[in-house]
């Protein structure tokens, strides 16, 4: 019971983040994709700052109130060891690559209902793409490649 109301707690924290004019990026990124070999890690570092509520990716990483993001691309979904995943997650069969990953952050409730996740996603392509650039760094032992 107390995890329970740990986890609502938490949520209603990162719903109050979300909320919030410094949770809003500063400046519009651009509207369309980058084109290949635009992708910038650096942006994406700042963009995952609205996952860090909930996720962590490094060498220290831990499960939190998401599950931590070390390897994600090519990892199954609902794999990572120790974390409890919602029933919506433990339904998925299938592996994280760019293109569902694309999918999936746009709207994660609408591609996954049932999914305990909060985060109403993320529409802009430049800052996925700059996400995703950000992650892929991070091997599954959350070592960062230069």
């Amino acid at each position: 019971m107390a995890f329970r109301r740990r986890m609502i707690a938490l949520a209603g924290l990162a719903l109050a983040a979300a909320a919030s004019p410094a949770f809003a990026q500063s400046a519009p990124a651009p509207a369309a994709a980058p084109a290949a070999g635009a992708a910038d890690p650096a942006a994406g570092e700042r963009i995952f700052a609205q996952c860090r509520a909930c996720h962590q990716i490094g060498p220290t990483a831990r499960n939190g109130v998401g599950p931590q993001l070390n390897g994600i691309f090519g990892r199954k979904a609902g794999s990572v060891a120790g974390f409890n995943y919602s029933p919506a997650y433990q339904a998925l069969n299938k592996v994280w690559d760019e293109d569902n990953f694309r999918v999936y952050i746009r709207n994660p409730r609408e591609v996954t209902p049932g999914t305990r996740m909060v985060f109403n996603g993320l529409r802009d392509e430049g800052q996925i793409t700059n996400l995703i650039a950000f992650l892929k760094q991070y091997n599954a032992e959350g070592v960062r490649s230069q």
